[in-house]
């Protein structure tokens, strides 16, 4: 891979060994390695997803506080987001396909337990263990495919990766649907144990490979940086029920940014950062590992929150409620299929451009939409987000890799997707933190003994309880404060995906891309 102007004057000298090869004496071809990333790629984003569509049924039979249910959501994200940089040093130090391996048996291992689990305490836990092999898999995979395929080749292997979390996002929620339907809400977990045991079959014959210069893991760099996340998480689920400007509230956020603070002078003390904060003098590099925030803030929280808001104040059922999101879903999963294509018509900075900027204006449209009365307008406008989605998605990826040495792929590949997964966490407690505040105001104000309890019943879906504590004008009264919250959440999120779009279109330089990496032939 060609190395730009600006990573010439930037980049010390190398003096680390040359990246290992794959073995050579093994019969495995690139073919198979791609095939089972692909399937790993599906696999991550259902257990994403799932969840959202399964809330209100698995808060029900747990008999779970919103709270408590949504840090089914929180903890698998907290966990994923935390140990991404730390995965992508160890997969560059222990060897990829090893970690990969030990990722998809965890990761499938925990999905046993959650989707066996009496309590709503043991899914927690057991969603927070998924997401540590979540987080092995995905930057392992990352890996992988940057190091088996280089030219033309990666960037189809990118696409074929980017459309396999696309079709995982796509399918996740209406396949989770069809499971809580027909079977119960421990199936959505379940299905994950089928898929792990498929991706081990695959991978276990893959060639090794590993960075021979890495030389351990920054666990004070982990530790500091799993607590600032899990804080911050903490301070968005817990202030609609103590108050914003409560003392736990505030000390999470207070704590939150100290231990960020922490992380940054570790990361710039340590001989092996798990963050190389050097790399962040380059400001294409900056603008492609924030890009996917700019991006999975709104859509993780669209397809965890939509689904109850759908079944409850809708009336759907979880299989119509998955199903409704197909037109969000779908063009993220076609769209990174035609990657080359639309490279060498618009360029990879056009499109990492152009996707969060069309995601804004159909955020913006989907607050004069109505679900509850016309789904018309509901549905073009999910399927213009989709689509914006769907521009970004095939070259993020590949974009993220692309501007380091190809030794440094495992650190970039971590460095991205822990922005990315950062996002998506942020994006659900914050969104769910809106919802719930947005809800209870409304109940509150109605007098009559509304209680927050109510709240988050709506938020989850259950509005049956609160029919049978107020009638239909309590009902009434919820709905309406749930709806002025998504009001609220879809502006909010427009603005973080123009703020995006702004960084990608100023910061980037084509220059500093290898475009014959990005571009693929159809």
């Amino acid at each position: 891979m060609s190395q730009s102007p600006v990573d010439s004057e930037l980049s010390p000298p190398r003096t680390v060994p040359a990246e290992t090869a794959p073995r050579a004496d093994s019969a495995v071809g690139p073919t198979r390695v791609l095939v089972a990333i692909a399937l790993a790629a599906v696999m991550l984003p259902i257990s994403v997803t799932g969840p959202g569509v399964a809330l209100a049924d698995m808060s029900g039979a747990l008999n779970a506080s919103a709270a408590s249910t949504q840090w089914v959501l929180n903890a698998y994200n907290v966990a994923f987001t935390a140990f991404m940089l730390a995965a992508g040093s160890a997969a560059d130090l222990f060897g990829r396909r090893r970690l990969f391996l030990s990722g998809t048996t965890v990761f499938a291992l925990a999905s046993l337990v959650a989707g066996t689990a009496p309590t709503i305490l043991l899914v927690d836990l057991a969603r927070f263990v998924q997401g540590m092999g979540a987080a092995a898999v995905l930057t392992s995979g990352s890996a992988l495919l940057a190091h088996t395929f280089s030219g033309a080749a990666r960037a189809r292997a990118f696409g074929i990766f980017g459309a396999s979390i696309g079709f995982g996002l796509a399918m996740g929620p209406f396949v989770s649907g069809l499971l809580v339907g027909v079977a119960s809400w421990h199936a959505v977990f379940l299905v994950n144990v089928l898929l792990g045991a498929v991706v081990l079959v695959l991978a276990r014959p893959l060639p090794e490979s590993k960075n021979p210069g890495a030389r351990r893991i920054d666990l004070p760099g982990v530790l500091t940086f799993t607590l600032a996340l899990m804080l911050l998480a903490l301070g968005f689920v817990e202030g609609p029920s103590q108050g914003w400007g409560g003392v736990v509230t505030l000390g999470s956020f207070a704590g939150a940014a100290l231990f960020l603070a922490l992380f940054v002078v570790v990361e710039l003390r340590v001989a092996e950062p798990m963050f190389d904060l050097s790399l962040l003098r380059r400001p294409t590099f900056v603008a492609i590992i924030w890009q996917p925030v700019s991006i999975v803030f709104a859509f993780a929280a669209l397809l965890v929150y939509l689904p109850p808001y759908f079944q409850g104040a809708g009336g759907a059922g979880s299989t119509m409620s998955g199903a409704m999101l197909l037109p969000l879903t779908l063009p993220v999963f076609v769209l990174p299929l035609f990657t080359g294509t639309l490279v060498r018509l618009l360029s990879v900075r056009m499109l990492l451009a152009v996707g969060p900027a069309v995601l804004a204006v159909a955020l913006l449209l989907m607050t004069f939409t109505d679900p509850l009365s016309s789904r018309t307008g509901l549905y073009a406008a999910l399927l213009l987000a989709g689509v914006g989605i769907g521009l970004a998605f095939g070259v993020m990826d590949n974009a993220a890799v692309s501007v380091v040495p190809a030794e440094r792929s495992g650190m970039a590949s971590g460095m991205f997707n822990t922005l990315r997964v950062a996002g998506e966490t942020i994006g659900v407690a914050c969104v769910g933190g809106l919802l719930l505040t947005s809800t209870r105001q409304q109940l509150a104000g109605g007098g009559g003994g509304a209680s927050g309890a109510m709240a988050d019943d709506v938020v989850q879906g259950r509005l049956g309880s609160v029919r049978e504590s107020g009638g239909e004008d309590l009902v009434d009264r919820a709905v309406q404060g749930l709806q002025h919250g998504w009001s609220v959440v879809y502006v909010v999120l427009a603005c973080v995906a123009l703020a995006g779009a702004i960084a990608i279109f100023t910061m980037v330089r084509d220059r500093d891309l290898d475009q014959s990496s990005t571009a693929q032939d159809v």
